[in-house]
């Protein structure tokens, strides 16, 4: 930090398994990331790829020789591996994270269907080779999914060797964990919080006031994804009470 103030929350430190902020690249520039990471690289936790922008992206292993070069790491979005699923090719999208030197990968039904038996078998066939971000929660907002069905997803996903689970937003954070106008399912999320430590989820918040519901509920160390690059140093400010949103909300009360 540049300067000292007092009552400032304590963050977890890099390589950190909680207060992780995930953040979503939708199509940077060579250029683009390495102006990102020259401001926020000590902020920044992990990147995820969003959807399958992989397969288009001009420059992939350029792109990620970058990341690597600042240690955050990158995955593709839970879309792609649907991608290869849906069209069998399974096998070809596990070759693919050799090929690309992945060391994270994120399992995800939001777009295909899949029982759950089917989904914690890929699970546990990635995490032989690489750490698991699994995604619970569909991205079609008129699926509603009840808050115990949640909860045994994410406990059957991280049995079934994920890191972390992710509670499904979307890139816009309308759907899932989310009204479509971005208020967060209040009772959802803390039903889900009696059964699976927080800890264990990687709530997708893209939006300000989401990221501030999610820090005033849980403090400075909750994990949150799907955050714009130009988003993460602000982030940063309403983890440590320095945004009007969280000003108040870790100082002392006398």
């Amino acid at each position: 930090m540049n300067y000292t103030l007092t009552q400032i929350p304590e963050r977890t430190t890099k390589p950190r398994q909680s207060g992780l902020t995930m953040v979503m690249d939708k199509g940077l520039s060579l250029r683009e990331v390495e102006d990102f990471l020259s401001t926020s690289a000590g902020y920044a936790d992990i990147v995820k790829l969003g959807w399958a922008t992989s397969f288009v992206t001009p420059n992939l292993k350029e792109k990620l020789s970058i990341y690597k070069e600042a240690n955050i790491p990158v995955y593709f979005g839970g879309t792609l591996f649907e991608a290869f699923v849906i069209r069998n090719q399974f096998d070809e999208y596990r070759k693919l994270l050799d090929q690309y030197g992945m060391q994270y990968a994120e399992v995800s039904d939001g777009s295909i269907e899949m029982t759950q038996d089917e989904k914690c078998e890929y699970i546990r066939q990635l995490a032989t080779q690489v750490t698991v971000l699994s995604e619970v929660g569909s991205k079609d907002e008129a699926k509603i999914i009840p808050p115990y069905k949640w909860i045994q997803l994410m406990k059957a996903e991280l049995q079934a060797g994920a890191w972390k689970v992710i509670g499904e937003a979307r890139e816009g954070g309308t759907v899932g964990l989310f009204r479509s106008s971005g208020e967060v399912r209040q009772g959802l999320v803390e039903e889900i919080l009696t059964q699976i430590p927080f800890e264990s989820i990687l709530w997708e918040a893209p939006q300000k006031e989401q990221q501030v519901w999610f820090v005033k509920l849980l403090g400075a160390n909750v994990n949150l994804g799907n955050i714009a690059p130009h988003e993460v140093i602000p982030l940063e400010t309403i983890r440590l009470g320095l945004r009007g949103d969280t000003f108040m909300h870790f100082l002392t009360k006398n």
